[in-house]
């Protein structure tokens, strides 16, 4: 068996494991201290909304010998607006200018092909309009929203609402850093982030899901024993699946980083950054508030319970007196054992004093 595989047979045993919930409030502060900062960073710089949510137009030349900062150069002067250009691989460049007048079209695309020095008919050009993507906006954030209410439901009848409220949070958790994260980064908004989106908030149920099964198992008729508080089989739980959880993180991100540093990155494929970044930041903030976020809280909010209460009482009292006991038995015998630096007694007969030797009277 490998190295990690006898781990998580040992933390599946409880043989080893490591406290989360008993260091939760650290967990807490550095989720607090990332999302601080994901919340200045969007406030700041805000999200660069692509052509999508936006409106605009997007222009698709003939093969050219045009560097892409010289189309940049090229695409701002004749729009007044930023642009993001692309060189495809058959040669052709893609030249995408959001927030412009969609009226203003014609004489873009003609000042572009006086640059290019092609013909106007050779430039294509695809027009959004502002209330379309004000359209798809809006259809996002009711997607999102319809999202979230089905979970909560799903959580709160499967398990209970204690997990469903714990499993919200870790969700909206996991949204705000990759939102971000992206206002931080400055990548480009569109649909495809949207997807991105959503499909992480899946697969971070999926991991919260499988601890809370976990954790639902090891909880039946928990106050019918005196060994146990409810936080220590949550624990137990989190290390139980601990390493499942993280080979499959691991596995998930494996392709996710190649499309986004090999294919956006080195082979400048720009198109895949728009999904590749929120899966990667996304998967990676699911599996971290799946474990440090979500049941902690769950614990928390257990304990508050009369009944869990009473439990931890009757739980901590059995520890106390089983250390006094055993206080108690260690003091004993080493009474019994005696001083260790006692003079040994002499074993044998008694040495009787001799009388001196003398006539009888």
């Amino acid at each position: 068996m490998s190295k990690l595989g006898n781990l998580g047979a040992r933390l599946h045993r409880g043989e080893i494991s490591y406290d989360f919930i008993g260091h939760r409030k650290l967990w807490y502060g550095i989720s607090i201290l990332i999302t601080i900062t994901a919340i200045v960073g969007l406030a700041v710089r805000g999200l660069n909304m692509g052509i999508d949510f936006q409106g605009g137009a997007v222009f698709t030349t003939e093969k050219t010998s045009v560097s892409v900062s010289q189309a940049e150069t090229y695409a701002e002067e004749a729009s007044g607006h930023t642009a993001v250009v692309q060189k495809l691989g058959n040669g052709t460049m893609r030249i995408q200018i959001a927030g412009m007048d969609t009226t203003q079209s014609d004489e873009i695309k003609n000042k572009l092909a006086e640059d290019f020095k092609v013909d106007p008919e050779k430039i294509a050009a695809d027009l959004v309009g502002p209330s379309w993507g004000d359209q798809i906006a809006n259809k996002a954030w009711q997607g999102l929203a319809i999202f979230m209410v089905l979970v909560v439901i799903y959580l709160a009848i499967a398990f209970e609402w204690r997990m469903a409220i714990a499993a919200l949070v870790a969700l909206i958790h996991d949204i705000t850093i990759t939102v971000g994260i992206y206002a931080l980064v400055g990548f480009e908004v569109t649909p495809g982030t949207v997807i991105g989106l959503l499909t992480i908030l899946g697969y971070s149920l999926y991991d919260t899901v499988v601890v809370f099964d976990s954790l639902k198992e090891q909880t039946k008729d928990i106050t019918k024993q005196t060994r146990w508080t409810y936080s220590d089989i949550a624990n137990r739980s989190i290390n139980g699946t601990l390493v499942r959880s993280i080979n499959t993180t691991v596995v998930a991100l494996l392709p996710v980083a190649g499309l986004l540093f090999i294919g956006g990155g080195f082979l400048g494929a720009g198109t895949l950054n728009d999904i590749s970044l929120s899966l990667f930041v996304g998967l990676a903030a699911g599996a971290y508030s799946s474990i440090f976020i979500a049941t902690p809280l769950v614990a928390d909010l257990k304990e508050r319970e009369p009944q869990m209460k009473a439990l931890r009482k009757r739980v901590l009292a059995k520890r106390a007196q089983a250390a006094a006991e055993e206080e108690l038995a260690e003091t004993r015998g080493t009474a019994a054992d005696g001083p260790e630096d006692a003079t040994p007694a002499v074993v044998g007969p008694r040495a009787t004093r001799r009388r001196p030797s003398g006539k009888r009277r």
